[in-house]
Parts: structure tokens; sequence; C-alpha cells
């Protein structure tokens, strides 16, 4: 990883338009939940890996009412968002502060039962991500799951502006949508925030079949990539090779989603 952080002014640029210039937000929430090796009333414990606003957290705590989770995020004011997101849910939910390049926040995964990342993996180099990945496998439950969202590595310059063009395609959309203007699309245009039209040092995201080796080789007995638009990926391994229970079904977590992202 470079020697880049995360600022407070990140976040309140990411806060203006995260709702728009992230492909399909509530779907990928969605997915993520319904990766979950673990049914709607099971007692588990999640990990969460950079909480930004706190969504997902949200999301998981309301779909799993037995499940606890622990947010982390490099930020303060982010961590202050999610804080205030989950306060309603008591003890089942905590914040705390991490950086995904360092090791010492290793200990607060032991034992961890799902470990869920979105849109932070990307700012690990090849062995930083190796690392992680690591990491997460030798202190993971015998049923647990690594999830990421991120965005992925195009291997091929056709590749490369196929995604760019789709991300431009979804955000303009999601723009209009939102707000019924394209003033955020043309802020997502002058940040120069599509990464793959804009390359950024900063950003290192690597090719989807690169990771799920490397969760392979880090002792995850199942990897997939399970979801894929726009350049963003949603892929990730699994401690056993087959699940033992009845995931939560897509259509309640999507509603659930869209309810918190509201």
């Amino acid at each position: 990883m470079t020697d880049w952080q995360w600022s407070e002014a990140n976040s309140n640029m990411y806060r203006q338009f995260s709702h728009v210039v992230v492909p399909h937000r509530a779907e990928q929430i969605a997915t993520l939940m319904s990766l979950f090796p673990f049914g709607v009333d099971e007692t588990f414990r999640v990990v969460e890996l950079a909480s930004g606003e706190g969504y997902l957290a949200q999301a998981i705590l309301t779909a799993f009412p037995n499940a606890t989770l622990l947010a982390l995020d490099i930020e303060a004011t982010m961590r202050r968002d999610t804080a205030a997101r989950i306060a309603g849910f008591g003890e089942r939910g905590a914040v705390g502060a991490f950086d995904m390049a360092q090791p010492d926040w290793y200990p607060q995964i032991d034992g961890a039962d799902v470990v869920v990342s979105s849109l932070c993996v990307h700012h690990l180099d090849r062995a930083g991500k190796r690392a992680l990945f690591k990491a997460v496998a030798d202190r993971l439950s015998p049923r647990g799951a690594l999830l990421i969202a991120d965005l992925i590595e195009p291997q091929r310059i056709e590749a490369r502006k196929v995604f760019a063009a789709g991300w431009d395609a979804v955000t303009g959309a999601q723009a209009h949508a939102a707000t019924g203007s394209d003033a955020l699309f043309q802020m997502f245009v002058e940040k120069e925030w599509n990464f793959f039209a804009y390359p950024d040092p900063v950003d290192t995201p690597s090719p989807i079949s690169h990771q799920l080796l490397w969760l392979s080789e880090a002792g995850f007995a199942s990897v997939d990539v399970f979801w894929l638009q726009a350049g963003h990926a949603i892929y990730g391994g699994y401690k056993a090779a087959e699940g033992a229970s009845t995931p939560i079904p897509y259509a309640d977590a999507l509603r659930i989603a869209q309810a918190v992202l509201v």
C-alpha cells in the first residue's frame, strides 16, 4: 500500500455523491448478505473492514437479528457516521479504528465468522492483499467467509475501456434518477473518479483471477466471483467447501438494503 491515507476531505467528497457513483449499491449490499454462510436466525460475528458511512453495517444488523458486528474504519468522521447509524442496535454493534495496511488490528478478527469489506482492498498492493487474505483465513471460524466488494484490475485494454464506459453509464443513470440532474455525474467526471479512465497510483486493484488464486493459497476451500459490473466485483472465499445453512433470500436482502439506503 502507498503512504496515502484516506482523509476527512476524501470522506466529505465521497458523501456528496456516493449514492450515485457506487454501481447498484443496494444490489451489492443484498448480494453480500445473501452470500453469508449463516441463516437469518443464527448467532454469528461479523467484522467489517472500512465501514464508511455505515449502510452495510446497518443492513447486516437489520437482516440478521442475532448477529453482532464490529465496524472498522481508518477515518474518524466515517467511524462517527457508522456509530450513529448502528446506535439503535445497542451492544450488537461496535465501531473501532484500523489501518488495513498494518497488521496490529488482526487480533480483532480472531474467531470471526464473516469478514466483509467494501471499496478498501484495492488500496493494498498485491503483497498486501495476499497478507490480508492469509491473516483472515487463519483467524476465521471453521464455517467462516471473507467477502469483498471492490474494484478489480482489467488485464486487457478492451476490458479497461468497457469498465470505464460502464461506470460512466451507470453513474450518469443513477445521478439522473436520484436528482433529475446531471450535476453529480459531472462532478464524477471533473474529479476524475473513474479509475479505469483515469488510473491513479493510490488505487492498486488486482485482476480477479489473481485474487482468487491468492484466496485459495491462503487456505480458503471454496473461492469464487459472485457479481461483476463496471469493473466492480464481489468475490471471496469460504473456509468450508460446502454451506450448512439456508441463506437469507436475495429478495429479502434487497428489500432491507433498499430501505437502509433511503
